[in-house]
């Protein structure tokens, strides 16, 4: 049996790899039924389904397994690659790969390592700054009274606070004499009392919609995000069905169920993905 510093088996490995790989299918089920929202719904929504993914004690546990399933299947696959190449350290004199095996089964390693950099990529643009930027907006509306443009925060208790009442601290509301202020970048304050009065949307949806339009790098934005789900889509094509088979699910009966079904999951997936950003960068003013 081939050693490695993860697993011991070549046969464990792969199990694993089906694993994590089918796991990682249900999220990304889940993760385009959320984002489908952009096109789909308002803002409201989208943020409260944001708010909804990263505050729910059931979802971040699920979150935590789906960051260490791509860990898992990244390291996991990076060390079946290695296993097989030394394995075949000398090619075969004559080979014509294309007869023998899909282009997807062939470039396994090479698309999965490029689904991790987009992975990477994509949670610094949008994860990380939801998580960590200081400057991550709340969302607000505009209304018109009395002749005149209003602009107010959303909060989750269904209310609305003017914007122009709320300070970003306490020590600028105190200045200012601001009757609100913010703390901890979402919750909102009553500066007399210092009591919470109710918490904000941060505005996931806006920054989305601004990276993808943005003027100068919105296009390329979109072109790489697309070229990334064309990349997953290969990926899917041979990973889905490799899975089941690994598993051991293979029948005359399922078999070609598996095969439709994963061909299809393969295809819809990412090209709905790719939609989105298309959409948002051709189609929302």
């Amino acid at each position: 049996m081939a050693k490695s510093a993860l697993l011991k088996s070549s046969l464990a490995k792969k199990y694993w790899m089906a694993l994590t790989g089918l796991f990682l299918c249900l999220f990304l089920a889940g993760h385009l039924a959320g984002n489908l929202q952009l096109i789909f719904s308002d803002a409201l929504h989208f943020n409260q389904y944001a708010l909804f993914m990263t505050s729910n004690p059931a979802v971040k546990i699920l979150s935590y397994l789906t960051y260490i399933s791509i860990l898992f299947h990244a390291v996991d696959g990076i060390l079946l690659t290695i296993q097989n190449i030394k394995a075949r350290p000398i090619g075969y004199a004559k080979t014509n790969p294309s007869a023998n095996s899909s282009f997807s089964s062939r470039n396994m390693a090479v698309l999965g390592t490029l689904i991790l950099v987009f992975i990477v990529t994509h949670m610094i643009s949008f994860w990380a700054v939801m998580h960590f930027d200081e400057k991550m907006p709340l969302q607000t509306i505009s209304i018109e009274a009395m002749g005149q443009k209003q602009d107010l925060y959303l909060t989750t208790n269904e209310g609305y606070i003017p914007t122009s009442q709320v300070a970003k601290n306490y020590e600028e509301a105190i200045k200012t004499g601001a009757p609100t202020y913010i703390d901890n970048r979402t919750s909102f304050f009553n500066t007399q009392a210092k009591v919470k009065l109710s918490e904000g949307y941060k505005d996931l949806h806006k920054i989305t919609i601004a990276f993808f339009k943005d003027p100068k790098y919105g296009l390329i934005y979109t072109i790489l995000y697309v070229l990334s789900m064309l990349v997953l889509a290969f990926h899917l094509l041979h990973g889905f069905q490799s899975a089941f088979q690994t598993m051991g699910l293979n029948s005359p009966k399922w078999t070609p169920i598996i095969k439709g079904f994963g061909k299809g999951f393969a295809i819809i997936v990412p090209l709905l993905f790719a939609i989105i950003p298309v959409y948002i960068h051709f189609f929302i003013k």
